[in-house]
């Protein structure tokens, strides 16, 4: 055991303060960051990693971009809480509101989980009827009613849900397998009249990697509006991922309320969620619903936010980061065939998830069936061969702006060697 880790473990819980960073699903000792810079991560012990984590998803623009960290440098030197309303709150909400038209009001907070948190209650409190519908599989974050069949971190927890939910709140959320309308047609029939909210990932992006059915998300839409419940995009992964908006701007599915994270903090924490005109101002000092949090809108967040989502708009990466993704998914998918593993590598833009099974995947169960003790080998031979990929079978790999093409080749290189030293057993 290193020194860090028992060092860790002498004062957190399982040594770390998230729990998928404990390497409980891959094995081995975590790793511990000293710094980063660009599409690279150094840990403590020396070692220099291709990293497709990116912090699970925010940072586009690769480490340490130099505009980002200037922005953060600036913000910092005026402040850095105020608790009160700034000029560069106001320019953000403006600049996700153009960016995403169905987010006619918008509230920041501090994280994706909050976001989704504040929806359900938004939805609720609108709507005054109590249950939620959600997807096995989809992670809305660690809200009591949405660890219910959650996927990411608590994939891996019996049931899929989480000690500490009481029964009587767990109650309150009804579950249908993604790219299921069966389920949620007969989960309408039952709940429908006390439903206040269908909420999705629109793009299921925390079991694995798994692509709406064509007509799936306009056929929420349409049970939302028959039953009067809220339609929730949860796009905390998809938000400006890949385009410059919600993946709503690409299926052409619009929702009620929206939930965003990840990318619009460019690596600090931030969350935001926003809607139609008349829901959002259900949430106080307008309404009734309450939500508030001194840190909300925090300037150094906003900043990074800011600096990152400017970048974005103006040098859009989408169209290159996504033909990395192709050729490089291409070329691993070409040493898997080559070396008779069983592995299949779905992706969208800059996502991509290695599964190691030999049957496509289209639902969580079929995640569920994988082969995560060949994932926790690959991920072991991975990190030895300079390539960091997440540390759960559950979650997606990101690519950056700054994973140019030199880097792809070398993490090629290092899958193959990974491959080629697995147990075909």
């Amino acid at each position: 055991m290193s020194d860090l880790k028992k060092r860790a473990e002498e004062v957190m819980p399982g040594g770390v303060n998230s729990s998928v960073r404990a390497f409980h699903y891959v094995g081995g000792d975590p790793i511990f960051a000293k710094s980063a810079n660009g599409a690279y991560i150094e840990t403590f012990d020396g070692r220099r990693l291709i990293d497709f984590c990116m912090s699970f998803g925010p940072l586009i623009l690769g480490h340490a971009h130099p505009d980002v960290v200037e922005a953060i440098q600036r913000a910092s030197e005026r402040g850095t809480s105020f608790a009160v309303t700034t000029e560069a709150e106001i320019a953000m909400a403006e600049l996700i509101r153009d960016a995403v038209p169905s987010m006619e009001r918008i509230r920041l907070v501090n994280s994706g989980t909050e976001a989704c948190m504040t929806a359900i209650r938004l939805a609720r409190g609108y709507t005054g009827r109590n249950k939620i519908l959600k997807f096995s599989g989809c992670y809305h974050g660690h809200s009591d009613g949405l660890l219910v069949k959650a996927g990411s971190g608590v994939a891996g927890i019996a049931a899929a849900s989480s000690a500490g939910v009481p029964d009587k709140i767990a109650e309150q959320t009804v579950v249908a397998r993604f790219n299921n309308p069966e389920d949620v047609s007969r989960m309408i029939a039952d709940e429908g009249a006390d439903l206040a909210a269908i909420i999705v990932e629109p793009i299921a992006a925390n079991m694995g990697l798994v692509e709406p059915n064509d007509g799936f998300l306009e056929f929420l839409r349409q049970k939302s509006d028959e039953c009067g419940a809220c339609l929730i995009f949860d796009e905390v992964i998809t938000g400006f991922r890949f385009t410059f908006g919600g993946y709503q701007n690409i299926c052409g599915t619009r929702p009620d309320i929206t939930c965003l994270g990840k990318i619009i903090g460019g690596g600090l924490p931030i969350g935001a969620l926003g809607g139609r005109a008349d829901i959002m101002d259900c949430l106080a000092p307008a309404g009734p619903v309450y939500q508030a949090g001194t840190l909300s809108g925090n300037p150094i967040s906003v900043a990074s936010g800011l600096a990152t989502l400017t970048e974005l708009k103006s040098n859009p990466p989408y169209e290159r980061l996504e033909k990395g993704t192709t050729d490089l998914v291409r070329a691993m998918t070409q040493t898997a065939e080559d070396t008779g593993v069983d592995v299949r590598i779905p992706h969208i833009g800059s996502l991509f998830a290695p599964l190691f099974t030999d049957r496509s995947v289209k639902y969580f169960e079929d995640v569920e069936t994988t082969d995560q003790n060949k994932f926790s080998e690959a991920f072991r031979l991975l990190l030895d061969n300079g390539i960091y990929f997440p540390p759960s079978p559950f979650e997606v790999c990101f690519l950056s702006s700054a994973h140019h093409d030199s880097i792809l080749d070398d993490a090629v290189e290092g899958w193959n060697r990974t491959l080629k030293g697995l147990t075909l057993s």
